[in-house]
Parts: structure tokens; C-alpha cells; sequence
């Protein structure tokens, strides 16, 4: 008996060392924190990486930035929601990462 709940013990310890394996469409760099706060600085590009935002909570978040008329939500294959808005009355492509940082194109 004790040598089951030693190889069961040892099991369940050796257990984080497999949870250590990324993913599928994580992200590879580990300075990219998963949510952006105030504080950190808005990358160049959209940050690839599992998004868990929805459609609606997408187009809330890009509105929030000021563009309106947002339309044509697509989630591509790197987790970045894509589509078109209006900023100032003219038309702009923009994406928003699992970050929610906002990119107008």
C-alpha cells in the first residue's frame, strides 16, 4: 500500500515539469503579459496568442478606443480579432489582441 501512494505521490510531483509545455497558439515570449494594463507599453503589432474575447466584447473594447461603425469581426488564425470601423469619419481596418490592445491600420 505505501508503495502505491508513494508512486501515486511521485507521479502527481513530476506533473508541473509536463503542464510546462506551451500550448498551441500561446505565446512564445514570456514578457508579453496576458492583459494590458496602463502601464504597459502597447506593442507594434497585435500580440499572437489564445483570445478568449468574444465577438461582442471585441467590438465594445475597440469602441472604447474611440472608433465606431464597428463591423466584420473575424478571429484569425493567431487569436487577433480583424475588421473595419470608422475613427473621425473615415473608414480604417483595426485589430485588438488577446491583450485588447487596439491596432488601427
Amino acid at each position: 500500500m505505501k508503495r502505491v501512494v508513494i508512486g501515486v505521490l511521485a507521479l502527481a510531483l513530476s506533473s508541473p515539469v509536463l503542464a510546462q509545455t506551451q500550448a498551441p497558439g500561446a505565446n512564445p515570449d514570456p514578457d508579453t503579459p496576458a492583459v494590458a494594463t496602463p502601464d504597459t507599453a502597447q506593442p507594434a503589432q497585435p500580440a499572437e496568442g489564445a483570445n478568449s474575447f468574444t465577438e461582442a466584447q471585441a467590438k465594445e473594447r475597440i469602441e472604447e478606443k474611440g472608433f465606431s461603425n464597428v463591423s466584420g469581426l473575424t478571429k484569425d488564425n493567431s487569436g487577433v480579432w480583424r475588421g473595419t470601423a470608422q475613427k473621425n469619419g473615415m473608414p480604417v481596418d483595426v485589430a485588438i489582441d488577446y491583450q485588447g490592445n487596439v491596432f488601427p491600420r
